[in-house]
């Protein structure tokens, strides 16, 4: 792909991904304006509104593949892996806002995102089995209360940096998930 092909599709699926999660009515064409395209380019790209949400959401996958392979999730020590993993997962947040809970009108988008979810799972129970969180907290609410805090940072409070954010949200979760 030309490199300007590759910078308009860039655009067209962030801002795609930012208009729809603010109304998931929005045109194609009003995408296409504010992205900096015109509409017809978006149209070459994407048959339908349906498309360029299948689009943005594996977009979304594949940004968050990259940071599940950069965080080392299986082999790193707990905590530079949950590290890692936040500081990376906050930006993909922010440049596709999108809920991720839309997905399931895409089977093949949900079931990454499903694959995703039991692979952060297995890393909680680690860190549950290693002593990094508590044992004692129903099955569940360590993995749910972690996903709540960064996407809260990382929606709410877009001026704190991913590094910055990665840092608060750790010690946040070691201070109220961690061992008394």
């Amino acid at each position: 792909m030309r490199a300007d092909a590759a910078r308009n599709l860039n655009a067209v699926l962030q801002t795609g991904a930012r208009l729809l999660a603010e109304d998931p009515t929005t045109t194609i064409a009003t995408i296409a304006a504010e992205a900096g395209v015109d509409r017809r380019t978006v149209y070459r790209r994407f048959a339908s509104r349906e498309a360029l949400f299948a689009a943005v959401f594996g977009a979304r996958l594949d940004a968050a593949d990259q940071v599940f392979a950069e965080s080392r999730l299986d082999e790193a020590p707990v905590a530079v892996a949950l590290h890692r993993f936040i500081e990376g997962i906050v930006p993909v947040i922010r440049r596709y806002p999108l809920d991720v809970e839309l997905m399931r009108s895409e089977v093949e988008a949900y079931d990454r995102l499903t694959a995703h979810r039991e692979r952060f799972r297995v890393f909680v129970q680690r860190a549950v089995d290693e002593g990094f969180f508590r044992d004692d907290l129903p099955d569940g609410l360590a993995r749910l209360m972690l996903f709540q805090i960064v996407d809260i940072v990382a929606r709410e409070f877009p001026e704190i940096e991913p590094a910055e954010a990665a840092d608060l949200i750790v010690h946040s979760i070691v201070s109220g998930l961690g061992r008394p």
